[in-house]
């Protein structure tokens, strides 16, 4: 049986196939994950599916990249896969998700200390592909490593940390 990456084998052998191709180092295999139902400001249950979590990136040093994985709204299983790192240091994907290409946009209204308004994005990329985001290099948004001498970038782990 022939797998392809659009029949989504799951976010974690996703990444970590990602991870293996950007990286020579060794990789941790733990991952934790979210499916995300519902959120703040939109009415009602997300009418796509959000998937969030971790994959850990170097065992020793307990760094994890954050992602955000949304399904195709169309055919999620003949769709393609798009993968959008963001360019950090301190630009997160987010920006993305909330603010370009994802499935959601804040309600531009004058602000009057409510919480903001999510609304459809009627042009998501979404519409026809499973994107996952990725929050890197370590040290953007979500992505995080308790050793703090590994932020940004170096060599060859060049999307994943850079060793002080």
């Amino acid at each position: 049986m022939e797998t392809r990456i659009g029949s989504l084998v799951g976010v974690p052998s996703l990444l970590l196939a990602l991870l293996i191709s950007i990286t020579s180092a060794s990789l941790s295999l733990s991952t934790t994950s979210w499916i995300v139902k519902s959120l703040p400001g939109f009415d009602g249950p997300l009418p796509f599916h959000l998937e969030t979590g971790y994959i850990g990136v170097d065992e020793e040093r307990d760094a994890q990249l954050f992602y955000y994985f949304i399904k195709s709204e169309r055919s999620p299983d003949e769709d393609p896969l798009l993968v959008w790192i963001s360019g950090g240091p301190g630009c997160s994907v987010f920006s993305a998700v909330a603010y370009e290409i994802g499935p959601l946009h804040f309600d531009v209204k004058e602000y009057k200390g409510e919480l903001p308004t999510l609304v459809r994005h009627p042009y998501s990329w979404t519409k026809v592909s499973n994107i996952l985001f990725i929050d890197s290099p370590i040290g953007t948004g979500f992505s995080f490593a308790k050793d703090h001498r590994i932020l940004i970038c170096e060599g060859p782990r060049g999307l994943l940390w850079w060793g002080f």
